[in-house]
């Protein structure tokens, strides 16, 4: 199993609303085509105004099968750009767990 963690940094004050999108329209967008979402939290100590994300895949080829199909998706090509705008830096790293891993 290979890990996907997407880390946002979200404008000051703008957290409130990028969470509100997310939750009535993306969620669902991305649940549809990415499937196993491991989890979806926000900074509360520390560096502040981030998000996190992690999703699973089976394999490098099926992430990037989803994610196309995903990117390809009228619905998600009309909601990307409002979660966008209230973004000001995205950082993304593919993981993959030890053998001794809990997460495997």
């Amino acid at each position: 199993m290979f890990y996907e963690i997407r880390t946002y940094r979200i404008r000051t004050g703008a957290v409130p609303a990028y969470l509100k999108l997310v939750e009535e329209e993306g969620i669902e967008l991305q649940k549809k085509y990415l499937e196993n979402l491991v989890g979806y939290f926000q900074s509360e100590i520390g560096p502040l105004n981030q998000i996190v994300h992690i999703w699973a895949y089976p394999s490098l080829d099926e992430r990037e099968r989803r994610r196309a199909a995903l990117a390809n998706d009228p619905a998600w090509q009309a909601f990307a750009p409002k979660i966008q705008a209230l973004m000001e830096e995205m950082e993304n790293k593919i993981m993959r767990p030890t053998s001794f891993s809990p997460l495997r």
